[in-house]
């Protein structure tokens, strides 16, 4: 062995060995699982249940016939969730803000979006424009009750408050949706 050799493997020796990253605390992990799941879901669940109302009612009100009106809810439906999912997955890399893998958030917000958006869409399968759009306002107002329910499990929101928050977002696209329709 050289003395160039010897010092080098002192040196070797000597480093500091790398720490193990600290374990994450509880609320750290929570907080993570709020941003990285259940934010990208609610914000799909609420674009998909609010933002293909008044196409998918308009259509229902306009032509009278509940398969037209399905097909239109679900392609709205359907073209909201791929467009919400590309918006989050591109929004942000998530290392900055720490909001985790794009492609996941994308994923799940597109998803939750088509969820939000076929589930009132579905009752125009039913061939009795009455009775469909009385089922749609039904699954409409479990939507809305749904996403007030998530807002306060999760964001510690008031439910009454979310639920007049939703409602009144709601029922604003939902009246454009009618007075389009019936214009």
């Amino acid at each position: 062995m050289t003395p160039d050799d010897d010092g080098a493997a002192g040196a070797v020796a000597a480093a500091p060995a790398t720490p193990d990253p600290p374990v994450p605390t509880a609320g750290e992990v929570h907080s993570r699982y709020l941003l990285r799941v259940v934010q990208p879901a609610l914000l799909g669940l609420m674009d998909g249940s609010i933002s293909t109302l008044a196409p998918l009612f308009a259509t229902a009100f306009a032509t009278r016939v509940p398969h037209t009106a399905f097909l239109v809810g679900s392609a709205a439906a359907v073209g909201a969730g791929i467009s919400m999912g590309f918006a989050e997955a591109l929004s942000d890399t998530g290392e900055v803000t720490g909001r985790g893998n794009p492609v996941i958030r994308g994923a799940i917000t597109g998803m939750a979006t088509l969820l939000g958006g076929m589930m009132h869409a579905l009752p125009f399968l039913i061939p009795r424009l009455g009775v469909a759009l009385a089922v749609a306002y039904l699954v409409v107002g479990v939507e809305l009750v749904a996403i007030a329910m998530i807002r306060n499990r999760y964001f510690g929101l008031s439910f009454w408050l979310s639920v007049l928050q939703v409602v009144v977002g709601g029922g604003l696209v939902f009246l454009a949706g009618i007075l389009i329709g019936n214009s």
